[in-house]
């Protein structure tokens, strides 16, 4: 397996530069075609017709401010990926919803990059729905950048969360290509403490934990494996071990389901998604 297109969001935010230029180093480390994808966003429109000559006034400016803005972004990639020497880019501004462009153009690539939604910035909920819903809903892995810190390069030191679930297998099995090229890979397996009558059932992930080294093995990874207890919530384990260990990637499955319209994640994900310290690579 090997990363033969990457994904970046594009947008005018004050972090985007420094995606753009990690999604550059990345795509060259690995000799892939980059495209980068300037959504517009949608304008929602409200039911009552009371003013509607100015909301339809309000509506065309939104509308222009929102396509300039995309346009902004793809020039300023274009700019990027050029200076860079970049062989193999393209650029796409999609008149459509973020989440949605993000989620359809994910299926062509093997790798979408995107930032962290700023937990002061204005538009933070609207930012936190769409990384939740791309995580989600995205049939491929998806590389989260914190908003604070900068990341010239990433995979170094890599840190994988493992539980033996479907969502821990899935996110090692994608990170493969990073995997192979980082220098230390360490798997911890967390314990949280358990009812008493179960801990048999945690036991049985120190095979399974052994049965992965030797998996990554066949695919030329040697990683270190270890279990580790936890009395505090495992995202937060998960944060402090990998600020220990120097980690600059965190690989784990990303837990949670849509009920209705509503994002359900689960604990360690929407922590992770909130507090990350380090990029992460998830998937669902």
């Amino acid at each position: 397996m090997s990363y033969r297109s990457l994904l970046v969001h594009l947008d005018v935010d004050a972090h985007c530069n420094a995606r753009v230029d990690l999604a550059i180093g990345l795509a060259r480390r690995l000799d892939s075609h980059l495209v980068g994808l300037a959504p517009t966003g949608i304008v929602a429109l409200p039911s009552v017709p009371e003013g509607a000559g100015a909301v339809g006034e309000l509506t065309a400016l939104a509308w222009e401010l929102m396509h300039e803005q995309a346009q902004q972004a793809a020039r300023e990639f274009r700019q990027a990926c050029l200076a860079a020497g970049m062989r193999s880019h393209e650029v796409l501004v999609d008149v459509a919803d973020k989440a949605e462009s993000l989620i359809r153009h994910a299926h062509c690539s093997d790798l979408t990059v995107l930032g962290q939604a700023d937990q002061d910035g204005p538009w933070n909920r609207a930012a936190q729905g769409v990384v939740e819903d791309v995580v989600l809903h995205s049939a491929r892995p998806t590389l989260l950048l914190p908003y604070s810190g900068a990341w010239e390069s990433i995979g170094t030191q890599v840190l994988v969360a493992w539980d033996d679930s479907r969502e821990a297998a899935r996110a090692v099995a994608d990170a493969l290509p990073l995997l192979r090229l980082a220098g230390l890979v360490r798997v911890i397996s967390w314990k949280e403490p358990a009812p008493a009558g179960i801990s048999a059932i945690a036991d049985m992930r120190r095979p399974r934990l052994h049965a992965l080294q030797q998996w990554l093995r066949w695919h030329g990874v040697n990683a270190e494996v270890h279990e580790a207890g936890t009395e505090i919530p495992v995202h937060e384990a998960m944060l402090s071990q990998a600020a220990d260990l120097g980690a600059d990637l965190i690989v784990m499955g990303a837990y949670g389901h849509s009920r209705w319209r509503e994002r359900v994640l689960g604990g360690a994900t929407r922590g992770l998604l909130q507090s990350m310290t380090a990029p992460v690579l998830m998937s669902h």
